[in-house]
């Protein structure tokens, strides 16, 4: 966003496959519901389906369904809450969960169009909405470039990771958009205004955040950077004593 304010909006955008974005949007929204905040998390990574895994149950009407077959549905319905421990925070996510055939109708710029207006629906009913974006290659990932107030580039702490940051910086102005931040993962870069440290945990282990000091301390900078917020941790253990169960799909 040129006008350098955070808004409600943000498109974390991945540098390279594999970067961690879909870890770090679930960190990211779990940390601001936490602090009692809504939080709606969206799923523009339709090739590796990866939010999907961090949610149990039917996931029916996923996000490619309500942008073709179910497009009249409202977007609640595609929405499934992650069973947090929050005084008066949630953090409701919308997954790609879908066969091949509808994943492919998904990324056209019909339905791209229809995923701006399911952000901005979105943008209407929480305090944030973060959208799991993968590298800028696709009318999904245009979209939620399009549609965000601020544009983070997310990338691991590697030499490739530095170098795809300064490729998705291109390709995202090649759009007449801006990479307003960039967030390292697994460790620091010399170009990253927030990082994410490296971590034993399983991927689907996360929200780590409400347990874990560390990197509920850097989460919360990341939260800083992405939209200027200053959630609340207690003591560097963590925001809540308990979290609800994570059962991969």
């Amino acid at each position: 966003m040129s006008d350098g304010e955070a808004g409600t909006v943000a498109a974390l955008v991945g540098a390279t496959g594999g970067a961690g974005t879909t870890r770090l949007t679930v960190e990211l929204g779990a940390l601001l519901a936490a602090d009692g905040r809504s939080v709606a998390v969206l799923d523009a990574a339709f090739a590796t389906q990866g939010l999907s895994d961090y949610l149990s149950g039917r996931l029916d009407p996923d996000l490619t369904a309500l942008l073709t077959d179910r497009r009249e549905a409202p977007l609640e319905a595609g929405l499934v809450d992650l069973p947090l421990d929050a005084d008066g925070g949630r953090l409701a996510c919308c997954p790609a969960a879908a066969p091949f055939e509808r994943l492919a109708r998904a990324k056209s710029a019909d339905a791209a169009r229809r995923f701006e207006s399911r952000i901005a629906a979105a943008a209407d009913a929480f305090d944030h909405v973060v959208v799991d974006t993968p590298p800028v290659a696709a009318n999904q990932s245009v979209a939620a470039v399009n549609a965000a107030d601020r544009t983070v580039v997310v990338a691991p702490a590697t030499t490739r990771g530095r170098d795809a940051v300064q490729r998705l910086r291109g390709r995202i102005e090649d759009i007449g958009a801006s990479a307003d931040a960039v967030v390292a993962t697994r460790g620091d870069l010399s170009v990253a205004d927030a990082a994410l440290p490296e971590t034993t945990a399983a991927v689907t282990a996360a929200p780590t955040c409400l347990d874990e000091g560390t990197v509920a301390t850097a989460v919360a900078e990341v939260a800083d950077v992405v939209f200027d917020a200053d959630p609340s941790i207690e003591d560097g253990t963590g925001l809540l004593d308990s979290v609800g169960d994570f059962v991969p799909r």
